[in-house]
This record gives C-alpha cells, structure tokens and sequence, in this order.
C-alpha cells in the first residue's frame, strides 16, 4: 500500500507532495482509497461532502468503531501525515482479519477531504462540514488563489456542491474515533517510545495582517517618501518570533503575498498569514493580541494601513478522558507498561469530531520531528508497531 501511494502528487524538484483538495493528485489517492475498500470487501461509499468510508460490518447498527485520518497535503508536505493513518487502518484491519477476531461492532476506515486546507485556506473542511462547524454556504463561499470556487472545484471533480453540510445521522452510527498519526515533534523520540496516546491539541488559528501601503518606482522614490508595506510586515515577522518565546508558544508567518510583486517596484500590498498556536488560550492571547499591537505600531512608523482578520480558530480539545484511557490500558494490559500521553500543537480531524463523538489519537515516532516538509519520515519498524497498537485498539473498542 505504502510503495503505491508514494508516487501520487510527488513534485519531481522538491521532491514534496502536493495533494490538493479535488484536484488530480487527490483524485488518485481518493481512487486508491476505493480500490483498498474494494479489495477486502468493504462496503465502500462517499458521503454528503466527500469523504469516504470502508465499512466492515453493518453501519446502521451504531457504536461502530472508525479509525483513519486524510490524504491530502500541504505544499511540498512529507509522505506521512495523513497517509500513515489511512495506510495503518488497512493494515490493522488486515492484522485483525488474521488473528480471527470476532467483533460485536461494526468498523470503518475514513478519508477526510480537504484536511490541510491547503487549497481553501481552511483547515479540516470535510470533517467540519460534517459536525457542523462549518456551514454549507460558508464553504461555499471558499476560494482559491486562482480564484476556483470550492463549489466549482468539487463539481469539476464529479461531485455535487450543493449537497454538502452538517451529517449528523453520520456521526450518531459513530461510537469512537481513533486517529493514528505521525508525530510532529520528537517527544516520543527523545522518551524512547515508538506509541504515544494524544492529551490535547492545543488553541490554535490563522490570521491574516494586510499592510497597504503605496506602489511607486524602486529606483526613483526617495526612501523619505516612500510608504512601503514590506518594512512594517518584515517587523512583524521577528515580532512574532519574539512574543512567542516571551509566551512560550509558537507564532509563524508562512505565507505571504506581494502586489505587484515586481522587483523594481514598492510594493503596494503585502499580505501574510500568522499560524499561532499554545497550551492555553491566555498564551495564545497575549502571543496574537502582542503580535498585532506591535503590527500596528510599524505600521503607523510607516505610514502604511493595515488591517487584521482572523480567518480560523480552534480552542483547546481535550481527548475523551475515558476513551484515552482506555486506549493507555489496552495497549499496556500484556506489557504493564505506561504508554505516553502527550499534547499537539497540530490540529486534526479528531479534533474537529471530539464536539460530536468519543475521540482519540494515536502517535507513531517520528525521529527528527520534521513534519509538513519532504524531511518527514518515521522508521518501518515503528509504523508496524504503530499498526499492531492500532489493532489492538481497535480489538479492544469493537469485541465490548
């Protein structure tokens, strides 16, 4: 499974994916997620806002048990996240068929659509639309950067835009969740341990700060006359740095867009996007409320407008109390070891469906904690740990 996703969307130079949301490269993986479904025998179906599901057993007899995650990714993102937890639920399906297990409750892989957001700016658009936290004509009114609806994206690509929305009889069939992930981070690298138990993912957003300033000639503008957006936004930049640190948090400007964007000119615009993130929501604060005072006041040194719009928000998620712990005592019951609980600063379609349903996740060691980039990676020995825990917890959940 792995050797045939690893091609799908691979940018020859970079040598990163680039799997967006209904384009072709998604079409690929979305066809070889049906493929999978079709070769065990899986009821296979796609629901109202495309994501897709494999169902092992009878999907209207609720409580069913459902693992997966996405695969999508972000530019030039690494092979792991996402593919490793659709690859992972295959492959403990598998084991469970092999063990002859006998399970009181029905099963399912899932596909979440549009997870990076990398395409629309949002983040989790398929399991949102799904609880609810994202409404119909919201999505509907997401756009790429060349102007592509997601209404006309998903139409392209053969499905149906106006159905899309909250699909509660859906999560009501559902009774767990579990997520298996790469870990972004090295705490499971640094403590030895090849599974980890997911705590919490901490409050995180996205702002976008618009410094507008005036275009003029770069050769010929004195510096004294000039109202250059660039200078305020590259301020900015190291301020966030420095209010993260101050917080202990973390504040990036990933993306930033520039208009006219010619080297000979000042710019008139410069927008850029914040990617905040803490362990509390008054860090969080103090990091985004530190960030735009100081924006404001470089801006104003500058002569330059801006304005800031936060474009996303996720509070604090707390994991099932009781499902996590379940999940510590199944993976331990024949080891008597502890397995380690830790919190993300990532979000996840787990935590999008923690508002509707028992969820949680599981982390496969990741020993450079290098993530979102062609550097991901994790050793083979423990994505097959990462499968035998997840099939063990899948045992465990659907035989009670």
């Amino acid at each position: 499974m792995w050797r045939e996703l690893l091609p799908v969307g691979r940018h020859r130079d970079s040598g990163g994916y680039r799997r967006y949301a209904w384009t072709g490269a998604d079409a690929e993986c979305r066809d070889w997620f049906r493929e999978q479904a079709e070769a065990r025998a899986l009821a296979y179906e796609v629901d109202r806002n495309g994501n897709q599901w494999a169902w092992l057993g009878d999907p209207a007899a609720g409580g069913a048990v459902v693992t997966g995650s996405h695969l999508d990714s972000v530019p030039d993102g690494g092979a792991f996240d996402g593919p490793l937890g659709v690859v992972s639920s295959f492959a403990a399906l598998d084991e469970l068929r092999a063990r002859n297990t006998r399970l009181a409750r029905p099963l399912a892989v899932v596909n979440f659509g549009d997870e990076e957001g990398a395409r629309f700016g949002l983040a989790c658009v398929g399991s949102r639309l799904t609880a609810g936290q994202l409404t119909a004509e919201q999505a509907h009114r997401l756009t790429d950067g060349d102007g592509v609806t997601l209404p006309r994206a998903m139409e392209a690509a053969g499905y149906d835009p106006d159905a899309i929305g909250a699909d509660p009889e859906r999560l009501a069939r559902i009774g767990a969740f579990v997520e298996l992930h790469v870990e972004q981070g090295r705490a499971l690298d640094l403590s030895g341990d090849r599974v980890g138990v997911a705590s919490a993912i901490w409050p995180h957003g996205r702002w976008r700060f618009d410094f507008r300033g005036q275009a003029n000639h770069a050769g010929t503008t004195r510096l004294a006359d000039r109202r250059d957006p660039m200078l305020p936004y590259a301020e900015t930049v190291l301020a966030a740095r420095r209010e993260a640190r101050l917080a202990g948090a973390v504040a990036t400007f990933g993306k930033v867009s520039v208009e006219p964007n010619g080297v000979n000119a000042v710019p008139s615009l410069v927008r850029g996007w914040l990617d905040s993130r803490a362990a509390g929501q008054e860090a969080l604060d103090a990091v985004v409320g530190g960030v735009e005072r100081a924006a404001r006041e470089y801006a104003d040194a500058h002569g330059v407008d801006l304005d800031v719009v936060r474009e996303s928000f996720t509070p604090v998620v707390e994991f099932d109390h009781a499902l996590r712990d379940e999940l510590g005592r199944i993976l331990g019951k024949d080891t008597g070891l502890t397995v380690p609980v830790l919190g993300t600063g990532a979000g996840h379609d787990a935590g999008i469906l923690s508002a509707s349903v028992p969820t949680a996740m599981l982390f496969v060691r990741n020993p450079t904690g290098v993530s979102h980039s062609p550097a991901e990676s994790a050793a083979e020995d423990d994505c097959v740990a990462g499968v035998r825990a997840l099939a063990d917890v899948l045992e465990g959940l659907a035989r009670t």
